[in-house]
């Protein structure tokens, strides 16, 4: 496992420039992108003065893209911190080892690579044809969680954007009875790290924009990409029609997981409902014959993102 700082070396000669990365359309989507990550770091308090920010890296357009919009904000934001790229080397037969060292040095970020055959691990104990998601997924971090520590790192960055979110909540309603989404910012199984998701706020349909504006040289995922019944992939199915019919629900679903009433759920743990009275003060009262009052921009779009994009003092 190396630690390495890129010496901006150009881009490997296959990787595409785009003329389009200087249109106003282009422009105009990154500036986008770029305003809700400030703002989703602002509003959970993601990135603090002097922390060192370990954004993993897998080669996929989720996480070019979150490295560098990072790197950008890095730039004029208004705290000093400290990046490095890593990417964990599976040992996917055919995987292109040499894609991701040549594009972190092509922009000049310290990385490191860190080498594990967890491909064989998961080949070995998963049946062929089952989902292999879930072993990969616990491999996978447990290495992370190791090399933040060994490199000190006080924040992991991972990749998860506003729609992954959304389909992490429709997973556990309907195949878990749970509740529960993807949080921007939550503390790791290990009790060692903070995770932080500062795409959160990011549509998945941008980030897909952005990503081929950029060029980045993706690497697809061999080990669980082609796993056309994965359940995840129905949900994903289920939001893109929904997306395509009914313009905003997407919006709407997202706004939901900020504005939680427990009141009005039915998890006595969250409402002591035991003990509910005439005397029990609640945030809303009975309002189950009345429409709901829809909010006509989301807190999200209309949120300030309190200084985080603010341009450094000189």
């Amino acid at each position: 496992m190396d630690l390495a700082v890129g010496a901006a070396l150009p881009l490997p000669t296959d990787t595409p420039t785009p003329e389009s990365r200087t249109s106003n359309t282009f422009r105009n989507l990154k500036r986008r992108l770029e305003r809700k990550v400030g703002e989703a770091i602002a509003d959970y308090g993601m990135i603090r003065d002097g922390d060192v920010v370990m954004v993993c890296v897998s080669g996929g357009k989720d996480s070019f893209s979150l490295l560098s919009i990072l790197l950008a904000l890095q730039k004029r934001a208004p705290v000093n911190f400290r990046i490095v790229a890593m990417n964990l080397d599976q040992k996917q037969p055919g995987f292109p080892d040499h894609v991701l060292p040549a594009y972190f040095e092509s922009i000049g970020v310290e990385y490191r690579i860190v080498t594990e055959n967890t491909y064989k691990i998961v080949k070995d104990k998963i049946p062929e044809g089952k989902t292999t998601c879930s072993l990969c997924s616990r491999l996978r971090r447990g290495i992370i969680y190791r090399t933040a520590k060994e490199l000190g790192a006080t924040k992991i960055a991972l990749g998860h954007h506003r729609d992954d979110m959304i389909e992490t909540l429709f997973l556990n309603m309907f195949f878990g009875g749970k509740m529960k989404a993807m949080p921007p910012k939550l503390v790791s199984d290990d009790g060692q790290n903070v995770v932080i998701r500062p795409l959160a706020y990011c549509p998945e349909k941008d980030i897909e924009r952005f990503a081929r504006g950029m060029g980045y040289p993706i690497i697809p995922c061999n080990l669980c990409g082609s796993q056309e019944n994965a359940q995840r992939k129905q949900i994903k199915a289920m939001l893109r029609d929904w997306d395509a019919r009914f313009p905003g629900r997407i919006v709407s679903i997202a706004t939901a997981l900020q504005n939680v009433v427990p009141s009005h759920l039915a998890d006595g743990k969250l409402f002591d409902f035991l003990n509910v009275s005439c005397d029990t003060k609640v945030d809303q009262g009975d309002l189950v014959f009345d429409a709901p009052e829809l909010p006509s921009v989301p807190p999200a779009e209309a949120a300030v993102s309190l200084g985080f994009l603010r341009e450094k003092s000189p």
